[in-house]
């Protein structure tokens, strides 16, 4: 059996286990509380026929036996009626029931819910009935299976969240694997499109062109980095976040269709935050490139910064086919995508760069159906010491 499967095993067992001894523990409550109410019938049928003793008999020698069994009844609220339905006798009364007929007459009614009544029989056709409810401590009791059954709707929570935590942290290990896997797959090649641009220069190719060349493979280079740093705490250093944007900003705008009308506003001063260069550009284009699928290839993009003493806040503003209210915070969980091919990766990523790594926010400020969207992200800006 391989190491996964023992693990899963194990896990199942447990949880099995668990849930077989709470429900065990359900059922003897019941059971117990069923027992518990059979013997206060009995005790309740052993009273009812003292009372008919006590009413069919001449004499007063003889009774001591018959009053104790009566007068033992101190806990188990108890209502006698004639075959009038008028009420005879009443003892062991809540506090809160008064002593009129008629709220002992409603309570008559509440009693019968709780026990079939007991009939006495005292001959010549009359018939007195003996209603009675549970004992306080039955009362408690009752109550049991419901806590218990709330223990184990609460363990199942519990066992459900460990499960899709765990479940969650191994995919998070493959996906950081497969990604460090992909940076050393790129290495290799990348390393020899490197020696080729150095022989394309000895060649004298055309400068432009070489120049392009080199601009993809810094590209490449900035993507390996990205990859080989997920699954890992990345390092942060104060940087000029204006000049970063606009460095994104170029490079997609250069790489964009001519169809998008770009526009960027930026401070015209240095804002220092705490970032990673790498993945701070790589939310930045996948929040241009999940605006431009949006838009379809065709509308206006906004890039604009703003800060205040304590954050900056950026800004993505489209032109493109909006997001309903009740999608605002399902676009940012893996796997939602409204494409019909792709991962549904980009937005969950970039709100993991921000919140995760860079302790930041990101959502939608803003977004009406076939109008466009703005998403905004919140960093705190680099505290300096004076």
């Amino acid at each position: 059996m391989r190491f996964s499967d023992t693990r899963n095993f194990r896990r199942w067992f447990i949880i099995l286990s668990s849930l077989l001894i709470v429900t065990l523990i359900v059922w003897n409550a019941v059971s117990f509380f069923q027992r518990i109410k059979q013997e206060e019938r009995q005790k309740m049928n052993i009273w009812a026929s003292a009372q008919v003793y006590l009413d069919q008999v001449d004499t007063d020698t003889g009774l001591d036996l018959y009053l104790e069994i009566i007068n033992s009844n101190s806990s188990i609220p108890t209502i006698l009626v004639n075959d009038n339905d008028e009420i005879v006798d009443a003892m062991n009364i809540p506090d809160q029931i008064g002593n009129s007929k008629d709220e002992l007459q409603d309570y008559v009614m509440v009693l019968k819910s709780e026990n079939k009544p007991i009939e006495m029989d005292l001959g010549e056709g009359r018939i007195n009935k003996v209603y009675y409810g549970n004992s306080p401590m039955l009362n408690k009791l009752k109550y049991y299976p419901l806590a218990l059954m709330l223990i184990i709707i609460l363990l199942i929570g519990v066992i459900y969240f460990f499960y899709k935590t765990t479940k969650s942290s191994e995919q998070n290990k493959l996906w950081a694997g497969m990604a460090k896997e992909t940076a050393h797959q790129i290495g290799t090649p990348l390393s020899s499109l490197i020696g080729w641009t150095e022989i394309l220069k000895e060649e004298k190719v055309n400068p432009d062109y070489i120049r392009e060349i080199e601009k993809d493979v810094d590209r490449l280079q900035t993507i390996t980095e990205r990859f080989s740093k997920i699954g890992s705490a990345p390092t942060l250093v104060p940087v000029d976040i204006v000049e970063k944007t606009r460095e994104s900003f170029d490079y997609l705008k250069a790489r964009s269709s001519k169809l998008i009308q770009f526009k960027l506003n930026l401070p015209k001063e240095k804002v220092l935050v705490n970032l990673n260069a790498q993945l701070f550009s790589w939310t930045i284009e996948n929040l241009v490139r999940n605006a431009i699928d949006a838009m379809k290839g065709k509308g206006e993009l906004e890039i604009s910064l703003k800060s205040n003493t304590k954050t900056v806040h950026l800004l993505v503003r489209d032109t493109g086919k909006g997001i309903s209210k009740s999608k605002f915070k399902q676009i940012f969980e893996p796997g939602y995508t409204t494409k019909k091919r792709g991962w549904g990766l980009g937005l969950s990523l970039a709100k993991r760069i921000v919140v995760k790594y860079h302790g930041g926010r990101i959502r939608v400020l803003r977004s009406e159906i076939n109008k466009g969207t703005t998403i905004e992200i919140v960093l705190q800006k680099t505290k300096i010491d004076s």
